[in-house]
C-alpha cells in the first residue's frame, strides 16, 4: 500500500472512530444531562441510570481509541491539538470523571442528599464534556492560531468565542435530544411518557440551534474558503433532524432515535469532509495548516497500524454489538431489577 493511501485511510479510520463516539457517547451525555429533570423519584432516578449502565464505560473507551490511533498515525495533529486545547481537555477529563464516579458511588448511600448530590454531579459532567467537544470541533472546523512550527498560540479564551460557544451549545442540545430518544427506547410507562414530552420539547430548541451554527459554519466555514457548494451532507444533516420531529410527534421512538443519530453522523462526516486534507486549520497563514501528510507518521508505522486495525477493529465492534444486544430489553422502576 503507498504512503498517501495509508495516510487517508487512518485520516478516515481516525474519522470514524470520533463518529462513533460522538453517535454512541452523544445519548449517554443526554441521559446524564436529563437525569435530575426528567427522574421526580429515586426508583425513576435509577431506571434512567440503569438505561444506560451497561454500556457508558464502554461507550467511552472510543475516545481513548480516538486519541490513541491519532497519536499513533498523526502525532504532530495529535502533540499541537493535545498541548494546544489542553486546559479545555482537562476539564473535559474533569467532566467525565465525576460523571464516572457519580455513577459508581451514587447509590453506595440511601440518603436522599447524597444521592440527590451524585445525580447533580452526573449532570453537570455530561454537560461539560458536551459542551467542550462541540466548542473544540467548532474551532477545528473554523481554524484555529497556528505558527509555522505547528504550535497552537492561542489559549483556552480563544477557544471559547461566539462561534465555538455556539457550537458547544449545539452539541449540547442534539445531545439531550439523542438521550430522550435513547430513554423513549429503553423505559417504559409512566417514565416513558415524560420523556416523549421532553423530546417534543427539545426538538424545538436542538433544530433552530443547529440550523443557526449551520448557517454560521456555512459563512464562516465553506463560504469563507470559496466552496459555494457544501455538499450533500449538511443538506442531508439537517433534513433528517426534521424528519425526527414528525417521528417524535408520531410517537415513533425507533425512528426518531435513528433519524437523530444520522444527524450526528452526517454533521461528523462534513466536519472531516470540509477539512480533509487538513487536520487543523491555521488562521495564522494557511500554509501553517497541518495536514495528513506534514503530520502522519512514517509508512511502516501506518502499515503495522492497518494490520492490527484490521484484526482487532472488528472483534471490539463484535463485542460491543453483542453487549447492546444483550441488554436490549427495557428498564422499569421496579427495585428488583435496578442495578445502579
Amino acid at each position: 500500500m503507498s504512503y498517501e493511501f495509508l495516510q487517508i485511510l487512518w485520516f478516515i479510520l481516525i474519522a470514524v472512530l470520533w463518529i462513533g463516539f460522538h453517535f454512541l457517547e452523544g445519548f449517554d451525555f443526554g441521559v446524564g444531562m436529563l437525569l435530575p429533570f426528567l427522574g421526580k423519584k429515586d426508583e425513576e432516578r435509577r431506571a434512567i441510570i440503569n438505561s444506560i449502565g451497561s454500556v457508558w464505560d464502554g461507550n467511552e473507551v472510543w475516545l481513548l481509541t480516538a486519541g490513541g490511533a491519532t497519536f499513533a498515525a498523526f502525532p504532530e495533529w495529535y502533540a499541537t491539538m493535545f498541548s494546544g486545547f489542553y486546559l479545555a481537555l482537562f476539564l473535559l477529563l474533569v467532566g467525565l470523571i465525576i460523571r464516572g464516579v457519580s455513577f459508581e458511588y451514587r447509590s453506595k448511600d440511601a440518603a436522599p442528599a447524597w444521592r440527590n448530590r451524585f445525580d447533580w454531579m452526573i449532570a453537570i459532567g455530561s454537560f461539560m464534556a458536551a459542551l467542550l467537544l462541540g466548542a473544540a470541533f467548532a474551532n477545528l472546523a473554523r481554524g484555529v492560531p497556528i505558527d509555522e512550527n505547528m504550535m497552537f498560540t492561542g489559549n483556552l479564551f480563544t477557544l471559547l468565542n461566539p462561534y465555538g460557544l455556539l457550537g458547544g451549545l449545539t452539541t449540547v442540545a442534539i445531545f439531550l435530544l439523542h438521550g430522550a430518544n435513547f430513554l423513549g427506547l429503553k423505559l417504559e410507562g409512566e417514565l416513558r411518557e415524560r420523556v416523549n414530552v421532553f423530546a417534543k420539547k427539545l426538538w424545538i430548541g436542538a433544530t433552530v440551534l443547529y440550523i443557526v451554527f449551520g448557517i454560521y459554519t456555512y459563512i464562516a466555514g465553506f463560504w469563507a474558503r470559496g466552496f459555494i457548494d457544501p455538499g450533500i451532507a449538511p443538506i442531508a444533516a439537517v433534513a433528517v433532524l426534521l424528519a425526527a420531529g414528525y417521528f417524535i410527534n408520531q410517537k415513533m421512538e425507533g425512528w426518531a432515535f435513528i433519524m437523530v443519530a444520522l444527524n450526528i453522523v452526517l454533521t461528523q462526516v462534513t466536519f472531516f469532509s470540509m477539512t480533509f486534507p487538513n487536520v487543523m486549520l491555521s488562521t495564522t497563514n494557511p500554509a501553517y495548516s497541518l495536514t495528513i501528510y506534514n503530520a502522519s507518521s512514517s509508512q511502516y508505522t501506518l502499515g503495522v497500524m492497518s494490520i492490527i486495525a484490521l484484526i482487532f477493529v472488528p472483534i471490539v465492534l463484535a463485542y460491543q454489538g453483542w453487549t447492546y444486544y444483550m441488554f436490549r430489553q427495557r428498564i422499569s422502576t421496579d427495585k428488583k431489577t435496578l442495578v445502579y
